[in-house]
Formats: C-alpha cells, sequence, structure tokens
C-alpha cells in the first residue's frame, strides 16, 4: 500500500514538473485559464420493464415457492429499473466532474443507494490522467460499459457477484489511468488505483486497509483487445485477491452487418458469502472463493432506415460458482435477446428477450432455483 501511495505522489510530482516546464508560445493571449474551456452538459436516461416469470411457483425475483405456501408470488410487474441523471462539467482544459443519480432507487430502500457516480478528473495527457471520487474501478470491460450501451438486459451475475464484494460496482477511491503510445506497435492501455473496497455512499471505509487493483489492455489487431487485472483488498481486516483476463472483438461480416463479441474469466476472494456466514460457522477466508465465465456474441445489423437505424440479436451464456470450494453450486445462464434501435447511439431502443437460469442443485424456497424469466424493456437517452 506504502508503495502504491509513494508511486502516485510521484507521478504527481513529475505532471507538475513538466506542466511548470512546458513554454507558451509567444502568440499566446491565454493568461488565466480558469475558465478556458468551460461548459456544463447534462443528460438522462430512462429504462421501463415488464418482466414475467416464465415457471411455475418462482416469482420475479427468481425465488422458489412451494405449492402449499400461503404467500403468492409475484409473477409479472412493470418496473423502473433506471431513471438516471447525468451532470458532467468542464471546469477548463484540464479539469472535469460528474455526478450521476438513478432516481428510480427512491422507489425502494434508498440507504446506500441513489448516488453512484461523483467524481473529479484531472487529465494531462492521453497517457496520464486522474479520477478521485465514487466511480466504478476499471477491472474489466464491463467497467469500461455504461448501463444504457449494454447491448444484453443487464450487466452479468459475475459483474454482480463481484460487486456485492467490493471488486467492482461503485466503489470511492482514486484512479490513474491512460494510453501508452508505442510509435505504431501494440497500443497499450493501463489503470491502477486503490480504494476502500466497502461499496458505495458509505460514511467511512470499514476497516484501515484498502484494495488496491491494475488493468492492461492490449490491442493486438485492429477491434480485437486483450485485457488483463489482478487486485488484492479486505473486508473488515480479511485479506482476498481476484484476478481476471478478457477478449473484446469486432467481426464485419459485410456492409451493414458485424458480429460483436466480448468473453471474460475472473475468480476472486467471495467477501459478501464471509460476511454472511455467522460466526459460528466460518471457515478460513481462504475458503471463499467464486469464479465465472462468460461468453456474449452481439449481430448488429445496420438498418439505417430513417425510423429504424439497426437491429441486434444477442445470446450471452455465463457459467458461475459463487461458493465453489463450500456447497458448490454450479449456476448457468443464458439470456437471449433481440434489440430495436430507433435512434441512433441507443437514445430509443425496445428489447424482448428472457434470462434462463440453470443451477445444479435446485434449492427449494431461494433463489438458487432453476427457473426462467422473460423482459420487455424500453430505453430512453436524452
Amino acid at each position: 500500500m506504502k508503495y502504491i501511495i509513494c508511486a502516485t505522489l510521484t507521478a504527481l510530482t513529475m505532471a507538475g514538473n513538466l506542466q511548470a516546464n512546458t513554454k507558451t508560445s509567444p502568440d499566446s493571449t491565454i493568461l488565466n485559464y480558469s475558465t478556458f474551456k468551460r461548459s456544463l452538459v447534462m443528460s438522462g436516461m430512462m429504462q421501463l420493464r415488464y418482466v414475467y416469470s416464465l415457471t411455475d411457483n418462482v416469482d420475479i425475483n427468481g425465488k422458489h415457492y412451494n405449492e402449499t405456501n400461503d404467500v403468492v408470488p409475484n409473477t409479472n410487474s412493470f418496473l423502473l429499473r433506471r431513471v438516471r441523471l447525468n451532470t458532467r462539467a468542464n471546469i477548463n482544459d484540464h479539469f472535469d466532474a460528474a455526478i450521476l443519480l438513478n432516481f428510480a432507487e427512491f422507489s425502494g430502500n434508498t440507504a446506500n443507494k441513489v448516488l453512484e457516480n461523483a467524481f473529479i478528473r484531472y487529465h494531462k495527457s492521453k497517457a496520464f490522467n486522474i479520477q478521485v471520487g465514487q466511480f466504478r474501478p476499471f477491472f474489466g470491460p464491463e467497467d469500461m460499459l455504461p448501463a444504457d450501451i449494454i447491448k444484453s438486459l443487464d450487466y452479468s451475475n459475475q459483474y454482480n457477484l463481484f460487486g456485492a464484494s467490493g471488486w467492482q460496482s461503485f466503489q470511492m477511491g482514486g484512479a490513474v489511468y491512460g494510453d501508452l503510445n508505442t510509435k505504431g506497435k501494440v497500443p497499450f492501455h493501463y489503470y491502477a488505483g486503490v480504494y476502500n473496497g466497502n461499496n458505495r455512499n458509505q460514511t467511512i471505509d470499514n476497516d484501515n486497509r484498502k484494495n488496491y487493483y491494475g488493468r492492461i489492455e492490449a490491442d493486438l489487431a485492429k477491434d480485437f483487445r486483450l485485457g488483463v487485472n489482478a487486485a488484492k483488498g479486505s473486508w473488515v481486516n480479511q485479506k482476498g485477491d481476484a484476478w481476471g483476463a478478457d477478449v473484446s472483438a469486432v467481426f464485419p461480416l459485410c456492409n451493414k452487418l458485424k458480429l460483436e463479441l466480448i468473453s471474460e474469466y475472473k475468480q476472486g476472494t467471495n467477501f459478501s458469502a464471509y460476511a454472511a456466514t455467522p460466526d459460528p460457522e466460518k471457515k478460513g477466508i481462504d475458503q471463499y472463493r467464486n469464479r465465472g465465465f462468460y461468453v456474449f456474441p452481439n449481430l448488429r445489423y445496420e438498418c439505417r432506415l430513417p425510423r429504424l437505424r439497426s437491429v441486434e440479436f444477442s445470446s450471452r451464456y455465463e457459467y458461475l460458482d459463487e461458493n465453489y470450494k463450500i456447497n458448490e453450486n454450479l449456476r448457468q445462464t443464458i439470456t437471449p435477446m433481440v434489440s430495436f434501435e430507433f435512434a441512433d447511439d441507443y437514445c430509443a431502443r425496445l428489447e424482448i428477450g428472457c434470462s434462463m437460469d440453470m443451477y445444479k442443485h435446485d434449492i427449494p424456497n431461494t433463489v438458487q432455483y432453476s427457473h426462467n424469466t422473460g423482459v420487455v424493456q424500453l430505453q430512453v437517452r436524452f
């Protein structure tokens, strides 16, 4: 941890020296950069869903009920999945800030919710940028994708599982990142950061240790990227780790048709399962491990019609072991989707599909029970 802090301070000092040594051209008339290129942009996004359980005695959240149970499961519902307001402010040519709120979370328990992004960034160059505040650590391809351009129903089950243990999703901390110019050779992108690791909107850290991570991406060919990442962290003074690798690619098939592919493998300490286990039953933290793999092909056809811009067909396959050393119960999920884009950049989009969950061992009266769920989702961005 001390080495990371020293490296960050050294990088900041070097960046300051580079800026101080930069000569201003004789023709420059800018004497005050306080408001240079200042701007404010606000945008929003809504996702509305209709969800229907296709499996008897299973509700829309995937929980199974016995036939004799007096509780009638909720088998269908209209939902507000996301109602987001995003504010992005450019302070000058080096500083900007962003705030992202999800108002849909006001419909339930708002504890540690609603506020998603709240960060400040400093841009020195393409090779060196600093980001501090609350944001998603750069720990995989899904962390780079906003929710409104996911080419499926939602993020993967793997992403949600690792987020519950503090490895992904919104966290409080800082990061450095940039693109490395290799003069015509393989371009690299790097990310490194440190954060609390006890998830978003917490008053303070829950221990004196921090999570830290690093990620490297290499563009091995045009539209073909390989990424690897690793992290160390803790949860109430219990130490753990996580690592993964992923591939992203785009394959043009013809003028209007292309295949987009993302595949990722991860494994790491399941802090969430450890925290949920009663103290008398707890085992060593090294026994709480999860691992997952998914492959996500998306076939996009560019219609380029005035009212219909594209049609997409996707079917993500997921293989997930939530706790493969203790009570192993393999979960496989297939999510076929068809999407109609009515305005460019997913500004108006209709998605129809289903999620098919299959467990190795069905456990009655729990969410670990094989089931199918149908979904229709309408999205607008503005």
